[in-house]
This record gives C-alpha cells, sequence and structure tokens, in this order.
C-alpha cells in the first residue's frame, strides 16, 4: 500500500476548461423545437409572445437584484478593507421606494398585460385574425370538429363533413377553426402545441376552442392531463393542409372501402360510426392506430355529450326537462335506473328484463323525451373590433347567464322544457 504521501493527486479542471465543457453541451440544445414560442398556429403564437413579454417583464427585475447580489457580496467582502462598515444603519428612505416602487410598477404592468390578453385569448372568443396583417373575412364560416377524448384515444368529428377519424386530426390553414371539446369519462385536456394552448374536456359539458393554423405541415397533440394507464400513448397525429388538399382528403375519406389497415400501414377505414361502433369504440384501449369512418350518426355527438349513448339511457338534457317540469312524481321511480353512468351499470341496465308493469311506466316516461339527445347552447364570443393587443378595445362585456331550458310547445299541445345540455361557461374554462 503506498503511503499518503506517494499517492497521485486528484487533478483538478481549470475554470476556464469547465466553462467551455458547459457551453459545448449547449450546441445538443439547438436541435431542440421551441414550439410554444414559434409555433404555427396565430392564436399560439400570441400566447408565446405573451410569455416573452411577461418573462421581458420580470426580468427588469430579476436581473438588477441578482447582479446587486453579486455586488454586494464583491464590495463587502472581508478582504476589502475600504469598504464603509455601519453595524448601526436600519433604514433609507431612498432605497426603500426603490425596493417597492420598482417591483409594483412591474406587477401593474403584468396585470394590465395578462387581463387584456386573457379576454382577448379566450377560447370562447371567435378569432378576429388569421395573422397579424389578415383580418378574417366576414363571409368565412368557421370549420367545426367535435372532440370527444375516450380512453385513451381521441376521437374528432366532422358534421358538416360526416366523418369522423380515431387519432387523426386534418385541417386546412388560414380557415378559421371551431373546436367542440367534451369527454365520455374521465377529465382530459386537449392541446396541439402548433395551434392554441390546452383546455379541458370534461365528461356531460362542452368547451370550446377557437384557432388557426397558418403553415402547413405535422405536428402532435396530446392529453395534457393525466388519465390513466394509456395516458402516455393518447397522443394523435396532426395534419394541417391546404384547402385543396383538405378537400381531397375529405373525399378520400367519405368514398374509402372498409378494410383494416394495409401491410406496412396503421391506418384503418371502418365504415360508419353509429352508436353501436361507438360502444365498441369507447372501451379502453392503448396505442390505437388512425382509424376513420366515411359516415357518422347525425345525433352521435350529443348523444355522447349527454351521456346517452348506450340504448336506453335517459339524456342529461332529458333529465332537465324533467326536473323543470317539477319532477315526474311516483311515475318517475322506475326511471331512475336510466340515470347510472358507471360502466357497470350501463351493462346491467341494457341486460335487465323489467316486467311488464316496469315497461309501461318506462315507455310513458320515454313517450315525454323520445330520448332526443339536446345540443349545448353556442357560448361563443365574437371577436372585438379591435386586435389591439394592449388596448383591448372593443372587448365585448361578460355575457349575462342564459337559461338552461327554453320552452317549446309543439308536444302534444302542452309546453315542454326543450332538452338543452349544460355547458362549461367562458368564464369557468380557460386556456393554461
Amino acid at each position: 500500500m503506498r503511503p499518503p504521501e506517494s499517492r497521485p493527486k486528484p487533478r483538478h479542471m481549470p475554470a476556464l476548461a469547465k466553462i467551455a465543457a458547459a457551453l459545448s453541451l449547449t450546441g445538443a440544445l439547438s436541435a431542440c423545437n421551441a414550439v410554444v414560442l414559434h409555433p404555427s398556429g396565430d392564436v399560439a403564437q400570441q400566447q408565446g409572445d405573451l410569455v416573452v413579454a411577461s418573462t421581458l417583464l420580470m426580468l427588469l427585475i430579476i436581473v438588477p437584484v441578482l447582479a446587486l447580489t453579486g455586488w454586494f457580496a464583491w464590495h463587502y467582502r472581508a478582504a476589502n478593507k475600504t469598504a464603509k462598515y455601519d453595524p448601526h444603519w436600519d433604514h433609507s428612505t431612498q432605497l426603500e421606494l426603490l425596493i417597492w416602487a420598482a417591483p409594483l410598477l412591474i406587477i401593474i404592468c403584468l396585470g394590465a398585460l395578462t387581463w387584456v390578453s386573457t379576454h382577448l385569448l379566450d377560447p370562447y372568443r371567435t378569432i378576429g385574425r388569421i395573422d397579424a396583417k389578415t383580418p378574417v373575412a366576414t363571409d368565412v364560416k368557421p370549420l367545426e370538429v367535435e372532440v370527444v377524448a375516450l380512453d385513451w384515444k381521441w376521437l374528432f368529428i366532422y358534421p358538416e363533413q360526416g366523418i369522423a377519424t380515431v387519432n387523426e386530426l386534418v385541417v386546412p390553414t388560414g380557415r378559421p377553426l371551431q373546436f367542440k371539446i367534451t369527454s365520455a369519462n374521465v377529465m382530459n385536456s386537449f392541446y396541439v402545441p402548433e395551434m392554441a394552448g390546452q383546455i379541458y374536456a370534461m365528461p356531460g359539458m362542452e368547451t370550446r376552442l377557437h384557432a388557426v393554423m397558418n403553415k402547413a405541415g405535422d405536428s402532435v397533440g396530446f392529453s395534457a392531463n393525466y388519465s390513466g394507464a394509456g395516458f402516455s400513448h393518447m397522443r394523435f397525429a396532426t395534419h394541417a393542409v391546404s384547402d385543396a388538399d383538405f378537400t381531397n382528403w375529405v373525399k378520400n375519406v367519405q368514398t374509402a372501402t372498409p378494410q383494416a389497415g394495409a401491410a406496412g400501414s396503421d391506418d384503418a377505414n371502418a365504415g360508419t360510426l353509429d352508436r353501436t361502433a361507438y360502444l365498441q369504440l369507447e372501451k379502453p384501449s392503448e396505442k390505437v392506430p388512425v382509424t376513420r369512418y366515411a359516415a357518422v350518426s347525425p345525433d352521435l355527438y350529443n348523444a355522447i355529450l349527454n351521456m346517452c349513448v348506450q340504448p336506453g339511457k335517459m339524456c342529461a338534457s332529458e333529465m332537465m326537462a324533467i326536473d323543470a317540469r317539477g319532477g315526474l312524481g311516483k311515475a318517475g321511480i322506475r326511471n331512475v335506473e336510466m340515470l347510472s353512468y358507471d360502466r357497470g351499470g350501463r351493462e346491467a341496465v341494457a341486460a335487465v328484463n323489467p316486467s311488464a308493469a316496469v315497461q309501461r311506466e318506462l315507455a310513458w316516461v320515454r313517450a315525454l323525451c323520445r330520448q332526443n339527445p339536446g345540443s349545448a347552447p353556442d357560448h361563443s364570443v365574437k371577436a372585438p373590433a379591435s386586435m389591439q393587443t394592449l388596448s383591448g378595445a372593443g372587448i365585448s362585456e361578460p355575457q349575462e347567464a342564459v337559461p338552461f331550458l327554453s320552452r317549446d310547445a309543439s308536444h302534444d299541445g302542452e309546453a315542454l322544457a326543450a332538452p338543452i345540455s349544460t355547458p362549461a361557461h367562458s368564464t369557468q374554462i380557460s386556456r393554461n
């Protein structure tokens, strides 16, 4: 064993070499795609600009504080005998004004910027521009997409085109987009970083998101809210294409022959998405390949929103309509069996064999509602007259609460409450 004097001493890397090594590692960051700060969509770009502006405002405080911390540590070091030492100093009016006034001004600026930008970028507010130089034309109709979060996949329904896809979102560039978002069971978060901020998807509720894609290209969307075992694979391909390419894609989906994915391809064409097909799709599954449906039942999305896809289930809108009538009394007791929403409860309700008396009661209850799922009212807010970010000119006042139910006197000559589902109000949902 070597004596301590003869052991080799550890080599210490010079400080300059350490700095050079650290800087060399930053080169690996050059391959990173800062999509949040450089997205393809104008709404996401405005959000990225807000992040940058907020960061710069905060740096006006952070940088001087860090610099002064280093200066004080150096100036008042033990070796500096010329530094004035005053152990009895305890107050300076000038210093107090500087310490409190500067952060207060920054907070005021941040508050004003955040308040105006939050309203301008409200996901329920329709977009007023395609980009910083191009306003939205008055005759342009947004593309509507109905989004359903499933375990563990995403369903996209194009109501105008009559098609649907699973784990694939295709949108045209330069056209306003309107998303209606809900969930089949648990809470999720819909997020396409290239397009806009995330917004929650909740069962029995509908949230809205307005956005636009300005550049053609492929990106990835995903769930930003943990929802179980298959959460990590709950991702979907997002394709922004030209108007012509979008039209061709829709035609190809509409005319495709139902078949499984071809060799070397995960894509599949599955025919018509009706309630029976949806109930199979709704079952939990992971790593689901892209699937396209050439046709969709017109009332499927509203049935999902009202949680009544399963045969014999009462829709949430029907339940609210009955509640508005003051209930059904004793005759509605059996109807409680139709309200259970858990998976086991739904399966059990479909399998029961009710007696003749119960069948008469259920038939009477269903005759009142006719199992017609209601649609959520549109709480979208129009874009402001001026898109000036710092002034917010033209921002409309918050909408007044609207009645959940409207009146309809067309049913057996008696005024009944028309089924309308409960939406998530714009003041409760915001981008993150």
